[in-house]
């Protein structure tokens, strides 16, 4: 199909709470399949919570994972794909017998359509890394999965749209976290208890520095240098005791936001993708514009951080 509708979401998911969070992904997936979406889009770790994951023992998380496709939540997954006709993206721990593994899946109706092992997970040492690029069909569109930090390093955006990825879901928990980025760090959980009154503090701290201004700088590059439509999906609410600013989004491979959860609670929203954007996109000429046999070699070498303090410090020295 030359032209599909898609919906991301935001909701507070509650840490732990299994089916308090598949009861949300069900009411949120009726909504997105009443606007007409054929996929919809939940956050990472949306059936269990996340952050609150780096206090659990190893065996307290294997507790808590599941095997894919074995497991209860991929079936309840599959009943509310069937009830409402649409495909649900969320996100789980995984576990591969004594492996521990962050997924993220597609469901539809007749089960599961897709799992992607996150590359870089870092919230617990007994999760083991993902090695492998995920791509899938979705309604005759080619999509890929990459969760939170994989998409921070651009080569992971870039090998996942060179493997036919036009599409790529993008599930996060993230901003609103210190760092050493100016302007970062964690937002009080008063202003989200006091939302009610004063709803506007609140949004000068979800949209600054510390959350969506940070979020602008680089989320809309990966869409337009590589022509493809970025889904990122984020909590909102409280995650453990970190407080997040949802965001959730769906950018188009101009970069442009064609449609954005602003609501301070949960949320979806739903846009058309179109695939004659793809073509038009500027994305589209630089790939065809490569000349990998210049850097081939070079992208395929570690970072060497020597280097680039030997370079500052001749900086310095010539100043």
């Amino acid at each position: 199909m030359d032209n599909i509708k898609i919906a991301t979401a935001q909701f507070e998911h509650k840490s732990g709470d299994k089916n308090y969070n598949l009861k949300i992904i069900e009411s949120l997936s009726q909504a997105a399949s009443q606007q007409g979406a054929c996929a919809v889009a939940f956050h990472e770790c949306s059936i269990t919570g996340y952050t609150f994951a780096r206090h659990l023992s190893e065996d307290q998380l294997l507790q808590l994972s599941e095997y894919i496709p074995g497991g209860e939540s991929i079936t309840r997954l599959t009943e509310i794909a069937a009830k409402n006709n649409i495909a649900v993206l969320a996100g789980l721990f995984e576990r591969d017998n004594d492996k521990i593994y962050k997924a993220y899946v597609c469901v539809d109706k007749n089960g599961l359509v897709a799992k992607h092992r996150k590359l870089h997970p870092f919230i617990h040492p007994a999760i083991t890394n993902g090695d492998a690029y995920t791509i899938f069909n979705l309604h005759g569109w080619t999509c890929g999965i990459l969760i939170c930090y994989d998409n921070n390093i651009i080569e992971n955006v870039r090998a996942t749209n060179l493997l036919g990825a036009d599409v790529i879901f993008m599930p996060h928990v993230t901003m609103c976290t210190p760092s050493p980025r100016p302007g970062a760090g964690f937002v009080d959980p008063e202003l989200w208890i006091n939302k009610e009154n004063d709803p506007e503090s609140l949004r000068r701290e979800f949209n600054g520095p510390k959350g969506r201004e940070w979020l602008m700088k680089w989320l809309p590059a990966r869409a337009f240098d590589n022509g493809l439509y970025a889904i990122f999906s984020n909590a909102i609410g409280m995650d453990d005791d970190q407080l997040k600013n949802g965001c959730s989004m769906i950018i188009d491979p101009f970069g442009d936001i064609i449609a954005e959860c602003t609501k301070l609670g949960n949320d979806v929203v739903t846009a058309n993708i179109a695939k004659e954007k793809l073509l038009n996109a500027g994305g589209y000429r630089y790939k065809k514009a490569r000349r990998p046999e210049l850097y081939k070699d070079i992208l395929g070498q570690p970072h060497h951080a020597e280097q680039k303090v030997a370079w500052l410090n001749l900086q310095s020295n010539n100043d």
